[in-house]
């Protein structure tokens, strides 16, 4: 054989071990991920899994409907806000107590730095379960 072909054959056989190893049930992959935005008076979703529907609720705040429910609300999350300017104008996303956590959806809220609720172009959340 080859060193080609061996090549061929080793990387075949990394692959499938690989697939064996990570299946769709693994700790390590999100279980929903969505990016979103708020222009021009309307949410508009750039991308999804698992995600049903991003409403806004009011300025900075915003509800998450998961597609498929969790188990319990027992889930990590993670999420990041893009800022509207080069100049200070920073977001954070983040939870306070006054937002829902459950296993059907979860309330996001979006925060400046000086920690007044304001919308954002590009919000990206993902869960992990």
């Amino acid at each position: 054989m080859s060193l080609v072909g061996r090549i061929s054959a080793l990387a075949q056989r990394i692959g499938q071990e690989v697939k064996s190893k990570i299946a769709a049930d693994h700790l390590g992959l999100a279980r929903a991920w969505v990016s979103f935005g708020y222009a021009n008076n309307q949410v508009s979703i750039k991308a999804s899994y698992n995600v049903a529907s991003v409403t806004r609720l009011a300025a900075g705040r915003y509800r998450v409907t998961f597609q498929n429910a969790f188990v319990d609300a027992n889930y990590c999350w993670i999420a990041f806000a893009r800022s509207n300017s080069n100049t200070g104008s920073q977001r954070f996303a983040l939870i306070r107590p006054s937002e829902a956590k459950t296993a059907q959806l979860l309330e996001v809220a979006c925060a400046t730095s000086s920690a007044g609720l304001d919308d954002s172009t590009e919000i990206n959340l993902v869960v992990y379960r």
